[in-house]
C-alpha cells in the first residue's frame, strides 16, 4: 500500500471491522504510513469522518512504537480535536502511550516523549475528563491521568477531586473505570 492508496480506501465510505483489520494487517509492516495516516485523522475530524481514526487506534495497539517520530504532531493535534467519533480513538492512543511510559517504562517512550508532550497529554485529558464528552474518552482520559499523576504529583489529588464529585450521578461505565481508579488512587495513599 502506499500513501495514495491509503488516502482513497480511508476516504471511501464507512469501513467494516474486517476491513480495518485488513488495512492494519498492511500499515503493521509499512511504518513509514504512519505519518500519513495520523494527518488523515486529523484532516478527518473538520470532515465529521472517521475511518482514519479508527484504523489509527487499532495500528497502535498492534505497533504504538510507530507513533514515536510523530509525537509532536500527535500531541499537537489533540486539542484542536472536535468529533467524538475520533476523540475516543486517540484518547485510547493516549491511554496506551502513558501506559507504555509510566507502567511499563518503555525506554523508547520515556526516551520520545518530553515533558511539554505530557503536558498537553495531561491539559487535554483533563479537558475530555470535565467537558461533555461521552463515557469512552473520560474513561481512557482518567487512566492517563492516573498515570500522569506519577510524574506531577498535584495531578492525584485532583483527580480524586472529579472522580468523587461525578461518579455518584454518572453512567455505570463512567462509575466502573472511576472507582478502580479510586481504588488504585487509594492504594498510593490519597
Amino acid at each position: 500500500m502506499n500513501e495514495k492508496q491509503l488516502h482513497i480506501v480511508l476516504n471511501s465510505g464507512r469501513l467494516s471491522k474486517q476491513e480495518i483489520t485488513e488495512i492494519v494487517k498492511k500499515l503493521v509492516v509499512q511504518p513509514e504510513l504512519t505519518y500519513p495516516l495520523l494527518l488523515e485523522v486529523l484532516e478527518q475530524d473538520k470532515q465529521d469522518s472517521f475511518n482514519a481514526s479508527w484504523v489509527f487506534d487499532h495500528l497502535m495497539r498492534k505497533k504504538l512504537e510507530f507513533l514515536l517520530p510523530h509525537y509532536e504532531t500527535f500531541t499537537k493535534g489533540l486539542a484542536d480535536l472536535k468529533s467524538e467519533s475520533i476523540i475516543r480513538p486517540m484518547a485510547h492512543v493516549c491511554e496506551l502511550s502513558m501506559e507504555r511510559y509510566f507502567k511499563i517504562k518503555d525506554s523508547r517512550f520515556i526516551e520520545h516523549i518530553s515533558n511539554v508532550h505530557l503536558e498537553r497529554i495531561m491539559t487535554i485529558n483533563f479537558d475530555w475528563l470535565i467537558g461533555e464528552y461521552k463515557i469512552a474518552a473520560k474513561a481512557f482520559a482518567m487512566s492517563s491521568l492516573f498515570y500522569l499523576g506519577i510524574h506531577y504529583d498535584w495531578i492525584h489529588p485532583e483527580l480524586k477531586i472529579i472522580l468523587e464529585q461525578n461518579i455518584h450521578g454518572a453512567t455505570a461505565g463512567y462509575r466502573s473505570r472511576a472507582s478502580k481508579i479510586l481504588a488504585g488512587l487509594q492504594k498510593l495513599g490519597f
